[in-house]
């Protein structure tokens, strides 16, 4: 993303887009989880994020460095913008809206955005494709399937199955690559 002028408001805006991408790609929330997240939900030296998923059930799920180091960044521009009181909102991505925070087509419109200017396939991004790489990734680096279950808040472990193709053909192409048996 371009530079943007220190205090201005695509400076946090970048930066905005920034820490949901991260912290879209290290938890693997749901859109709508994401957006919604509570302003307490980025408080300093919070090694997890406690998420309200569907059915109002709770779930942890942990933050890695860079996710926090984006929310920090993000977090201290907004203060820097905006008189404290402007800034007063319960929601971490707070936006002008009925809602009151970001909405899931306000940021797919943004991620969409970035791809392009990144030169990727705009029609094959999407928020749910970052959802679906990270539990498609800790999948192939040898993460428990119940794990991946837990992090993504399925109530039921065969919607989490469906992340377990990519490993299919995975072992599928290693055992006729290294087996001494395969055609």
């Amino acid at each position: 993303m371009a530079a943007a002028k220190p205090g201005s408001g695509r400076e946090v805006r970048t930066l905005r887009t920034v820490a949901l991408l991260e912290l879209l790609y290290a938890t693997g929330l749901r859109i709508s989880e994401l957006v919604s997240l509570p302003e307490a939900a980025a408080r300093a030296g919070r090694a997890f994020l406690t998420v309200t998923g569907k059915g109002g059930r709770e779930r942890i799920v942990p933050l890695n460095e860079a996710s926090h180091h984006a929310v920090s960044a993000y977090r201290a521009a907004m203060k820097a913008a905006k008189p404290a009181a402007e800034n007063a909102s319960r929601w971490l991505f707070p936006a002008a809206s009925a809602s009151g925070h970001l909405t899931r087509q306000a940021f797919a419109r943004d991620l969409k955005a970035v791809a392009a200017a990144a030169g990727l396939n705009v029609a094959a991004i999407s928020p749910h494709v970052l959802r679906h790489a990270f539990a498609t990734h800790l999948l192939a680096n040898g993460a428990d399937l119940r794990a991946v279950q837990m992090l993504l808040g399925h109530a039921d472990i065969s919607t989490t199955q469906i992340y377990t193709h990519v490993l299919e053909e995975r072992l599928r192409a290693l055992v006729a690559d290294h087996h001494p048996l395969a055609d």
